[in-house]
């Protein structure tokens, strides 16, 4: 079991980004980073908690999928493509499909 040491806000401009299906991703902006232990104080690691609550490593069964990684995108520069809004049903989105093809490049 791990324990919770400390939460930050995090910034905006980072996203969590999460495999649906084998040509799919989505992701979710991270609300607060968090310091993590095991129990027995043995490892620290960084996780980020994203905006539907999901976290990698999480023992939840809601998960979107798997985890991939975490995606910086400066703010100016737009949102990814593969974006989702928690609560909110990727097709309510204005002129966004369910899900995103991962691009190889």
């Amino acid at each position: 079991m791990k324990r919770l040491v400390e939460i930050v806000p995090a910034r905006p401009g980072w996203y969590a980004r999460w495999r649906t299906a084998p040509e799919a991703t989505c992701s979710y902006p991270v609300t607060v980073w968090a310091l993590v232990e095991e129990s027995d104080e043995t490892n620290r690691e960084v996780i980020g908690v994203d905006a539907a609550g999901q976290w990698p490593g999480s023992d939840d069964d809601d998960l979107v999928g798997e985890f991939v990684r975490y995606v910086f995108q400066p703010p100016d520069s737009g949102e990814p493509e593969d974006l989702e809004r928690a609560g909110q049903p990727a097709d309510q989105r204005a002129g966004q499909p369910a899900d995103q093809t991962v691009s190889s490049g």
